[in-house]
Formats: structure tokens, C-alpha cells, sequence
């Protein structure tokens, strides 16, 4: 076997797209833009709107609602993309030649799923000379909370944003959205503390109080009915969990649950 590709290192130098790819970005962007569609711009480009960190990106992220997924892929059917519905629970995809763009609704495991909201509080930017929205940095926080995989980890796209804002956050959105899953938001936040110890004031001393006293008392007092979640973070990392060791599919029973809400 060979030896894996070298990831990128992290650099504020401006990444130039091929400008077939760049053409194609715009082209999908105005389009969405003159059919009102409601949407946000997320992934590498909200990441550089935040943090100033450029990232090369092969895909386009675009947020949506779930109900306005489909009418996000007619609209891009008819300028010539070849769309499908990858995961019923959060994904579509557009191609055209090499490239594509990814329809996102929500998370993977069903815990997370875009609404309005998102798209209300996304900011007002120019993306590729377009104007459009991103993400708003509680949503963008929110959509990595997650995708804490083997073979990727954002936790330092995470910390990178509350780094680069001075932790100028709405914190009370970014728990809201989290919900039950509020200690991926304690476990983001103590990763922060270990790569910055000299700005933990960044994070408000009402937050870290809220989140360690909540801790401290599910330490306490563990729910003996508690269900295992491993699934929820890497179905494969933690499969012997379900199929040997007799653990619940919490994973499969979240993207059913979210699937049934959308009526899929």
C-alpha cells in the first residue's frame, strides 16, 4: 500500500480555482440567487469568510432547508447538471464535467437538520463575485460538531472560528442547535482550551460554568437508562458496538426518525 496523501497545511494564502471550476461556482450561485432560493453558502468558503483560513475546495456547499431541496436540484437540472439524491437524510449532488455541488440539508445521522433559521441568519457576502449568504459562525460551529470521523476530524475548523471571532459568539445559538448533544459543544470547547490555554477567556466564564456544572452532574448522576451513541459520531469506528457487543442502532433510528419528518 502506498503511503496516504499529505494533507494540505493551513494558510491564509488565496487559493485560485481552474477557472472552468470557478465559472461553474458562479454559475450556480447567481442561478439559485436570481430563483430566490433560500440558501447558504457553507464548507471551505464559509470557513475563509470567518477565519481567512483558504482552503482548496473540488465541491460547492450550499445549505437548504430540506423542503426546498428538490426545487434546488430542478433549478440546477435545467442549466444542464446531472442531480441525485445521495442520502435521503441530508445529501443531493449536481454534476457538470468534473465538477460538483453538494445540496445540504442537514447532518449525516439525522441529529442535526438545517431550518429557516439558518438561512435567516446567514451573512451577506460576495463569493466568487457573486453576492449571496454564508453561514453565520454559530450555524458553521453547529455543522461540525459532528463530523469527528477516523479519516476527518473539523474540530480544528471549530476552534480556528472561536480563535479568529475573539469568541464574539452567539454561545446560547450554537447550545440551541446542539440540543441533547451539548457535550460535542463542552468537547469542542476543551479542545479549544488545550490549543489556545492563553484565550480561554475567548469562551464567556458563563458558558464554561454552564457546561461544567451540567457535566458534573451527568458524572454524578448517570442515567443508568442512558443509550449508547457512539453510532452517532462513526457507524464504522463503533459497528462492534451494534453488531456484536448488542448495543442499540441509535444511528439507524435517527436518519429513520428525520426521514419520516420529511416525509421521505
Amino acid at each position: 500500500m502506498g503511503e496516504p496523501a499529505e494533507l494540505p497545511v493551513t494558510s491564509s494564502v488565496p487559493v485560485k480555482l481552474p477557472e472552468s471550476q470557478e465559472l461553474l461556482f458562479r454559475e450556480v450561485l447567481a442561478r439559485l440567487e436570481e430563483e430566490q432560493l433560500p440558501f447558504a453558502v457553507s464548507g471551505a468558503v464559509a470557513l475563509q469568510q470567518h477565519t481567512g483560513i483558504c482552503r482548496f475546495t473540488k465541491d460547492l456547499d450550499i445549505f437548504v432547508p430540506p423542503p426546498e431541496a428538490n426545487r434546488a436540484l430542478r433549478i440546477l437540472a435545467k442549466e444542464g447538471f446531472r442531480c441525485e439524491v445521495h442520502d435521503a437524510v441530508w445529501l443531493a449532488k449536481a454534476w457538470r464535467d468534473d465538477f460538483f455541488v453538494d445540496i445540504i440539508t442537514g447532518m449525516s445521522n439525522g441529529a442535526i437538520t438545517v431550518d429557516s433559521e439558518w438561512i435567516h441568519r446567514s451573512h451577506p457576502s460576495t463569493v466568487l463575485g457573486v453576492p449571496t449568504r454564508v453561514l453565520a459562525p454559530e450555524e458553521l460551529i453547529a455543522s461540525k460538531l459532528f463530523i469527528t470521523r477516523r479519516e476527518r476530524f473539523d474540530g480544528a475548523d471549530i476552534v480556528h472560528v472561536i480563535y479568529a471571532l475573539r469568541g464574539k459568539l452567539e454561545w446560547q445559538r450554537i447550545l440551541e442547535i446542539a440540543g441533547e448533544h451539548w457535550e460535542l459543544v463542552f468537547w469542542a470547547l476543551v479542545l479549544f482550551r488545550y490549543v489556545y490555554p492563553a484565550q480561554t477567556h475567548f469562551v464567556p466564564q458563563s458558558v464554561w460554568n454552564g457546561l461544567i456544572e451540567r457535566f458534573e452532574e451527568e458524572v454524578r448522576t448517570p442515567n443508568p437508562k442512558a443509550r449508547f451513541r457512539g453510532s452517532l459520531i462513526d457507524d464504522k469506528m463503533f459497528a462492534i458496538d451494534v453488531e456484536e457487543w448488542g448495543m442499540d442502532n441509535i444511528l439507524k433510528e435517527s436518519q429513520a426518525r428525520r426521514m419520516k419528518i420529511e416525509g421521505v
